[in-house]
């Protein structure tokens, strides 16, 4: 099996059996997130304790793409520090909106790595992205809702 097949897998499973999926109660944090191009919607639910992440949920629809990157997204997030969870947004963004031509290190990115052929396809990168976007916008405590642009 070739690694595009196995991160295909992984996709697929993490789209057919979310991880954390569902509303959080009690939650500190909450932000709604769409993206108006494709019809994907997630609200993320997040419970901070002394600036770690204690629990973190989501609901909502999407794709395939959209969905799987949510379910990752908590399974990395949950128990760690709210630092860390900047971070790993900032390196998760910096890989699916990096050219096609800049080497992946894979083994750095875990299980983000599955992310990395989002950025052969540009319409695709705002499904991939948004689950982390509405993330830090929760983490950012903002009102608005986060919503995709052009």
């Amino acid at each position: 099996m070739d690694v595009n097949e196995l991160y295909q897998q992984v996709i697929l499973d993490h789209y057919k059996n979310p991880r954390n999926f569902g509303e959080l109660e009690p939650h500190n944090h909450s932000a709604e997130g769409h993206n108006p191009l494709c019809g994907d919607h997630i609200d993320i639910y997040l419970q901070i304790n002394n600036d770690i992440i204690t629990d973190i949920k989501f609901k909502g629809d999407g794709c395939a793409i959209s969905k799987s990157s949510a379910s990752i997204m908590t399974t990395l997030l949950k128990g760690k520090p709210v630092q860390f969870a900047r971070e790993l947004f900032n390196k998760f963004h910096d890989v699916v909106t990096s050219d096609t031509n800049t080497l992946i290190d894979e083994e750095s990115l875990g299980k983000l790595a599955v992310f990395a052929g989002v950025r052969e396809f540009p319409a695709r990168v705002k499904c991939a992205s948004l689950a982390w976007h509405t993330m830090t916008t929760a983490l950012d405590d903002s009102t608005e809702k986060f919503v995709t642009t052009e």
